[in-house]
C-alpha cells in the first residue's frame, strides 16, 4: 500500500464520518452545538474555575493566569501559524465537492480548517487547570469531556472534520504539558523560601 493510498483513505474516512456527525442533526442539538461552542456561553464556568483557583493558590494565582494566558496564546498562534496557514486544508464548509452535503448553523468560519483552534485551547486550558486542581476537586477530570464536547461540536456545526479536532486536542495538550512544566519551575524560582 503507497503513502497516497494510506492519505486517501483517511481523508475519505475523515469526510465520511464528518458526513455522519453533521449529517445526524436536530433543532433543539443545533441550539445546544451553537452554545457549547460558544466561548461566551462558557463565562460562567470560566469564573468558578477562577473561584477554585483563587480558594486553593490565593495570592499565586495571578501566575497561573499569567500561564493562562500563555498557553492560550501559545496554543491559538501554532493552530494559525503551524497548521492552519501551512497546511492549507478547506473546512468542510469551504470544500466545494461538500458544501451541499453539510448542515451549517452557524455560518463557515475561516477558511481553512486543520487544526481546530476551540479543541487546541479547551484542552490546553483543561489539561492545566486539571493539573493545579485535580489533588483537591477530583470531579475536575471532567474538563476532558466539557473540552471534547466543545471539539465535538465543531464537528456537528460543519466547521471541521474529526481529524482538525483530533490533532488540534493532541496539540493542546502538547502545548499545555510543556508550559505545565514552565510553570512548575517558574513558580519554584518565584517562591522559592
Amino acid at each position: 500500500m503507497s503513502v497516497l493510498s494510506i492519505i486517501t483513505f483517511f481523508k475519505e474516512l475523515d469526510t465520511q464520518l464528518f458526513l455522519a456527525i453533521n449529517g445526524a442533526h436536530a433543532p433543539i442539538v443545533d441550539v445546544c452545538m451553537h452554545y457549547i461552542s460558544s466561548k461566551l456561553f462558557w463565562i460562567p464556568f470560566y469564573i468558578l474555575l477562577l473561584l477554585l483557583l483563587i480558594k486553593k493558590y490565593k495570592v499565586q494565582t495571578w501566575l497561573i493566569l499569567a500561564f493562562v494566558a500563555l498557553i492560550i496564546t501559545i496554543s491559538d498562534q501554532a493552530c494559525l501559524h503551524l497548521f492552519k496557514n501551512v497546511f492549507m486544508r478547506y473546512r468542510p464548509c469551504h470544500n466545494l465537492l461538500l458544501s451541499s452535503k453539510i448542515h451549517l448553523v452557524d455560518g463557515c468560519g475561516g477558511l481553512y480548517g486543520f487544526v481546530s483552534s476551540h479543541a487546541a485551547n479547551t484542552f490546553a486550558l483543561a489539561y492545566f487547570v486539571i493539573v493545579l486542581l485535580k489533588d483537591d476537586y477530583k470531579f475536575i477530570s471532567l474538563l476532558y469531556i466539557w473540552a471534547a464536547l466543545v471539539a465535538y461540536s465543531r464537528i456537528y456545526l460543519g466547521q471541521h472534520f474529526p481529524a482538525d479536532c483530533v490533532v488540534g486536542s493532541l496539540l493542546g495538550l502538547t502545548i499545555s504539558f510543556f508550559v505545565t512544566k514552565l510553570y512548575t519551575y517558574s513558580k519554584a524560582k518565584i517562591y522559592a523560601v
